[in-house]
């Protein structure tokens, strides 16, 4: 991606999204941070000074757009990065759905609403659309079924936008990590009841490494699906 591109990243206030975010302000790129709340905009603007930021409820995906109204967007959007996601893990006989309704809108109507609204601006940029998804996008197993289901629609989300989208340029590429050494996995561990060594999976670095790549890719190529798994 040459010259200052402008990237629109959600889940930067941790994990895999703040290592893209690091790796992106680093090199001098504009960054408009999505916010849950004006109090979360402002620890990220302290932390990535120059940023913008987009504030927005992703657990109401409904108010998003009218959110949005009432603030300054970008003309132009290189790519838009959905890292955020919440995880609830249960049995389907134990899981509410309030549980289903939460972990669905984060992680699967919400990109799908901001995709909707950035479209135009991705569009005229010939821009990029990530999707951080997860092995559990690909696989489900027992006590995962929410977190999967959302996860797995996520991929149809992409699969979808990627065949629509084609023809204006946009690229669309899903990342499936493993477990990673991230705020949401040391909740995973102790739902599961498990002591938790941040050592013994993969780095936010190494994501990052990986999701930077696939946007710097030259145009005469794309990269669809990527599985980055804890390494030896």
């Amino acid at each position: 991606m040459a010259g200052m591109a402008t990237h629109v990243i959600t889940g930067a206030g941790s994990g895999i999204g703040a290592a893209v975010a690091r790796r992106l302000h680093a090199r001098g790129d504009a960054l408009v941070l999505h916010a849950r709340d004006a109090g979360r905009a402002k620890e990220l603007t302290a932390e990535f000074p120059g940023a913008t930021t987009l504030v927005g409820d992703l657990a109401d995906p409904d108010k998003l757009s009218w959110a949005f109204s009432h603030q300054f967007l970008p003309d132009r959007v290189d790519s838009l990065l959905h890292i955020a996601g919440v995880v609830d893990l249960g049995p389907v006989g134990e899981l509410t759905p309030k549980s289903w309704r939460h972990q669905l809108n984060v992680n699967l109507i919400a990109p799908a609403e901001l995709t909707r609204h950035f479209l135009p601006q991705l569009r005229a940029a010939r821009g990029h659309v990530v999707f951080v998804n997860s092995g559990a996008g690909l696989n489900a197993h027992a006590d995962w079924s929410a977190y999967a289901a959302s996860k797995h629609g996520l991929k149809a989300l992409a699969d979808s936008l990627r065949q629509e989208e084609h023809g204006n340029g946009v690229r669309v590429t899903s990342v499936y990590p493993g477990r990673t050494a991230t705020p949401m996995q040391a909740k995973v561990h102790q739902q599961e009841g498990k002591p938790y060594d941040p050592s013994g999976w993969i780095d936010p670095e190494s994501v990052a490494t990986a999701l930077v790549m696939c946007l710097d890719l030259p145009r005469d190529a794309e990269v669809n699906d990527l599985t980055v798994r804890p390494g030896a």
